[in-house]
C-alpha cells in the first residue's frame, strides 16, 4: 500500500487527482490537501470581474465529488512540507505522511512586493474569484463615475494573457454601455514589447495586440516597473533596454487591475534543493524533484527559467494545456514507480491559449512553449470568443463529473491547426 498526496485543489491539483486514480493499485490511497472544498474556474475570472458571470456559476464543491471517487479530501490546508521525513504539517496542527507527493499548489500572489498593490491596496485583481467579485463591485462604481483606467502586469509577473483579456473585455463592456468615450485606457506591462507574453512572442502576437490597442485607442507602456500605487495614482518607471531609467510616469486612475508577480507558497518556499529562490519547485524532465525523488510538481508552482534577459523581470506562464501535459506525465510516472519501474513519460509543454476580447479574441499555438519552436502561430477572430465560452462550459462540466479525459483540449488543438492551415492556404 502506498500513500499518495496531492497538495492543491485548483486546476492542476484537481486534474492530478483525477488522472492518478487509474494508476493506483487496489490498496493505494490518494489524498488531496486544499484550503477549503471549493474549486473555481480561473479562466472565467475576467468575466466575473466585468459582470458577465456570477461567482457561483464558476464554482464547484469538490467534497461530494472527491468522496464519490474514493479520494480523501483534507480541507485544512498544508502548512509545511518536510521532504526528508516524507511528512506534511497541516494548518490545524495535525500531519500526514506520504510515499509520493505531488505539489500542485499554484502560486502565492506577491502583492506585497509593490507598495499599494492588490485588493488590500488600491488596485483590483482577477487572480482569484473572490478578487474578481470585488473587481466587479469596483467596476460598477467606475461605470457610475467614469474616469481613467490602468490595466496590466507588474515586474516579475508571468501570467500576461489574463491582463490582455481583461483589458479588451473591459473595453468591450464600456462600449456596450456607451461609456468608452469617457474612459481613457492605459496598459502597463513589464514585457519588453506588447505581445511578448513571457514567451518572446508567439507567431504575430506583437502586431495583433498592438493593432487591437491602436484600433481601440488604448495607450501602452512597456518595460514598466511599478514603483508604488496610491489612492487614484500609480507611479511607473519606464526602463530602456539596457535597464536604465528612461521615463517616469504618474498615471491617475479611477479603476486599475494589475496582475502581481508570483512566488512559491509558504509550505514549500525556502526548502533547500526542493525549491528555487522564488519558492518554485525544481523538477526534471519527468516532473520529479532531482533531490527528493518521491516528490513531483505540476502547474504554476513549477520552476521554469525565463526565455531570455529583459530590462524588467518577466516570468514564464504555465498555460492550461501545458499544465495538463505535466499532470498526465506525472500520473504515468507515479504509476510506473508503484509498479517497480522508472519514470519515462515527459510532458509535451506546448502552449495553447484562447484569449477572449468580449466580441472577438486572439488564439496562439506554440510547440513547444519555450523557443526555439517547431510551430509558432497566432490568429484573431470572433470564433475565439465562442471557443472560449464553449471551453468554459465543457471544462466546468468535466470537473463536476470528476473526469480527466482531455477530448475537448485535443479538439481545440485540432481547431487551431485547421485555422492555421486555412490561413496559409488563403494567405490571410
Amino acid at each position: 500500500m502506498a500513500e499518495i498526496v496531492v497538495i492543491g485543489a485548483g486546476l492542476s491539483g484537481t486534474l492530478m487527482a483525477y488522472e492518478l486514480l487509474p494508476q493506483l493499485r487496489k490498496d493505494d490511497r490518494l489524498s488531496v490537501i486544499s484550503q477549503g472544498a471549493v474549486y473555481h474556474f480561473v479562466p472565467s475570472n475576467p468575466w466575473v470581474a466585468i459582470g458577465w458571470r456570477k461567482q457561483n456559476e464558476i464554482e464547484i464543491d469538490l467534497e461530494g465529488i472527491m468522496k464519490r471517487k474514493g479520494i480523501r479530501l483534507l480541507t485544512q490546508g498544508a502548512k509545511r512540507v518536510h521532504p526528508t521525513e516524507n511528512r506534511i504539517d497541516l494548518a490545524d496542527g495535525t500531519s500526514i505522511d506520504y510515499d509520493y507527493l505531488v505539489v500542485a499548489t499554484g502560486p502565492e500572489l506577491a502583492f506585497d512586493e509593490v507598495p499599494g498593490l492588490g485588493p488590500q491596496g488600491y488596485t483590483q485583481s482577477i487572480c482569484h474569484v473572490d478578487h474578481a467579485s470585488r473587481a466587479n463591485e469596483a467596476f460598477e462604481k467606475l461605470a457610475a463615475n467614469p474616469g481613467p483606467v490602468v490595466i496590466g502586469a507588474v515586474q516579475g509577473a508571468s501570467c500576461f494573457g489574463p491582463a490582455y483579456e481583461f483589458l479588451f473585455i473591459l473595453e468591450t463592456e464600456l462600449r456596450r454601455r456607451k461609456l468608452r468615450d469617457k474612459v481613457p485606457m492605459t496598459f502597463v506591462t513589464s514585457e519588453p514589447y506588447i505581445g511578448h507574453l513571457g514567451l518572446d512572442g508567439v507567431g504575430d502576437t506583437k502586431s495583433l495586440l498592438e493593432g487591437e490597442m491602436r484600433e481601440k485607442h488604448i495607450k501602452w507602456i512597456t518595460n514598466a516597473r511599478v514603483d508604488g500605487v496610491g489612492l487614484g495614482m500609480m507611479s511607473v518607471e519606464e526602463l530602456a533596454e539596457n535597464g536604465t531609467a528612461h521615463k517616469a510616469h504618474e498615471l491617475p486612475f479611477a479603476y486599475s487591475m494589475m496582475l502581481p508577480a508570483f512566488r512559491g507558497v509558504e509550505a514549500v518556499r525556502g526548502i533547500e534543493k526542493l525549491t528555487n529562490p522564488r519558492g518554485f519547485v525544481i523538477v526534471d524532465k519527468h516532473q520529479r524533484n532531482p533531490t527528493y525523488q518521491n516528490v513531483f510538481a505540476v502547474g504554476v508552482c513549477v520552476a521554469i527559467a525565463p526565455v531570455g534577459a529583459t530590462a524588467v523581470p518577466v516570468g514564464v506562464p504555465k498555460t492550461g494545456f501545458m499544465i495538463e501535459s505535466m499532470v498526465t506525465a506525472t500520473a504515468m510516472n507515479i504509476g510506473a514507480l508503484l509498479r517497480g519501474k522508472e519514470p519515462e513519460t515527459e510532458p509535451t509543454l506546448n502552449a495553447i491559449c484562447l484569449a477572449d476580447f468580449g466580441d472577438s479574441g486572439v488564439a496562439f499555438l506554440a510547440q513547444p512553449q519555450i523557443p526555439p519552436r517547431n510551430v509558432s502561430w497566432s490568429s484573431k477572430g470572433e470564433w475565439v470568443h465562442y471557443a472560449k465560452v464553449a471551453f468554459e462550459k465543457y471544462f466546468i462540466r468535466k470537473m463536476r463529473r470528476g473526469e480527466s479525459e482531455p477530448f475537448y483540449e485535443r479538439f481545440v488543438l485540432d481547431r487551431l491547426n485547421i485555422a492555421k492551415i486555412r490561413e496559409v492556404r488563403t494567405g490571410t
